[in-house]
């Protein structure tokens, strides 16, 4: 058999087998279509794009404008609207924080795209 099988999307077990039109794994039982992994295989080779409040495109190093004041917990004041945050680096999103950054006056700290602008 020359044609190989999709790695199972749960489990990334190699042991995938086809039933009928479905794909299972024998590892985690999972179930899926061979058009589900074809299309999956297809988002994850795509780049995830992050963009601010207002639709530009975000990348690494970029110097962003908070545009509405931030509580910080733990933090008598927060950040205030305005705040220029210099060399952001994108991460994957952790509670809705997609950017790893350090504010002035504040040290090291995670945002939310939707709450800042390209500068």
């Amino acid at each position: 058999m020359t044609d190989t099988l999709p790695l199972c999307p749960e489990c990334s077990s190699e042991h995938a087998y086809e039933m009928g039109a479905l794909l299972v794994c024998p590892m985690c039982g999972h179930e899926w279509s061979p058009a589900e992994s074809a299309s999956a295989s297809t988002e994850e080779s795509a780049e995830r794009v992050v963009k601010d409040a207002v639709g530009n495109v975000l990348a690494d190093g970029d110097t962003v404008v908070v545009t509405t004041s931030i509580k910080v917990k733990g933090s008598p004041q927060g950040i205030k609207a305005g705040t220029k945050v210099r060399g952001i680096r994108l991460i994957d999103p952790v509670n809705g924080h997609d950017i790893d950054c350090k504010v002035d006056g504040f040290g090291a700290m995670l945002l939310k795209s939707s709450l800042v602008k390209k500068a």
